[in-house]
């Protein structure tokens, strides 16, 4: 599909996210020091009401940011994983969307037992992302970027003595930086079934890792040719499609594992339980189509359904 203002809206997403980013990244390390019980809520947990109030700020920044940027960029929908921010004023008829995931790996987070949590946006259609924006605050000194378009895979380290958009201009492009021998799976949305599906994955000779098995954030993992792809049952739309954008820009794809069929945005379904839009049924991914393809065989007979009850 052909759209007329893409670059222009790709150019100013990718000047107005990257710095905001940043500060993003510093509120959730702040917040994520401290139990902070939210008015209203009572969930009975200080450590999941203080994730909420990480979740809103994060996106009330992220969406403020996209509100005040340039104006193309109100041409566009947005979809973000919370109900905060000033959606409304943003085009809700248009073909182009721009998806929010404040904070992905919220266990982690909450839990604070690993690095691996991020903030992502991204641009997309009803079939394929254009542009994809990535910061994992914790992974490294200063945090980890991936930004991905049809011209680059950008992935490293972040340097605050330099601007955000300095520190993606000068890392290096990773496409032709592929390492054919990575076997790393990322297994997530199997419920309480994840690490029986991973050990499923391992005896087909590639290494199955749940979010509680893998070493940080699976988009840096994979834009470095870390891990080969991941296998997910019912992914969100708000950051599973960088994983599909880093896969398809490789020569790669994120396919239905019990038809094989290239993955789109035209079938969603939305989860009450967690509040989000999801992809039905399991999707494989991988920048490689045979370890796609094995991923499929393996899986493909599996229950499409995400809730047994």
């Amino acid at each position: 599909m052909q759209h007329e203002n893409l670059p222009q809206i790709i150019d100013a997403l990718s000047s107005a996210l990257p710095p905001v980013m940043r500060w993003c990244g510093a509120v959730a390390k702040r917040l994520r020091q401290f139990n902070i019980a939210v008015t209203g809520k009572s969930s009975g947990n200080s450590n999941t009401d203080a994730l909420t109030l990480a979740d809103l700020s994060v996106q009330e920044l992220l969406v403020a940011a996209l509100r005040d940027g340039d104006p193309v960029l109100r041409t566009c929908r947005v979809e973000g994983e919370e109900s905060t921010g000033d959606m409304e004023l943003f085009n809700q008829s248009a073909n182009l969307s721009i998806a929010i995931d404040p904070i992905d790996g919220t266990k982690q987070y909450r839990d604070r037992t690993g690095n691996g949590y991020s903030i992502i946006a991204h641009l997309h259609d009803d079939e394929t992302p254009y542009y994809s924006l990535v910061f994992a605050p914790e992974m490294g000194e200063c945090g980890t970027w991936v930004e991905v378009a049809d011209d680059r895979l950008r992935c490293g380290p972040d340097d605050t003595q330099r601007t955000a958009r300095q520190v993606l201009d000068e890392l290096p492009d990773l496409r032709d930086q592929r390492d054919s021998e990575a076997k790393g799976i990322y297994l997530i949305g199997f419920q309480d079934h994840d690490a029986d599906c991973a050990r499923k994955v391992d005896a087909i000779g590639l290494q199955g890792r749940t979010s509680d098995e893998m070493n940080g954030s699976i988009y840096p993992l994979m834009a470095s040719a870390e891990y080969a792809g991941s296998l997910i049952h019912s992914p969100n739309i708000y950051d599973f499609p960088v994983s599909m954008h880093i896969a398809r820009i490789l020569g790669g794809d994120a396919v239905w594992a019990h038809n094989r069929n290239p993955v789109h945005y035209r079938d969603l379904w939305m989860d009450d339980r967690a509040d989000m839009l999801r992809f039905p049924g399991i999707v494989a991914c991988s920048e490689y189509p045979d370890v796609n393809e094995k991923l499929c065989q393996l899986s493909q007979d599996w229950n499409q359904i995400r809730y047994r009850d």
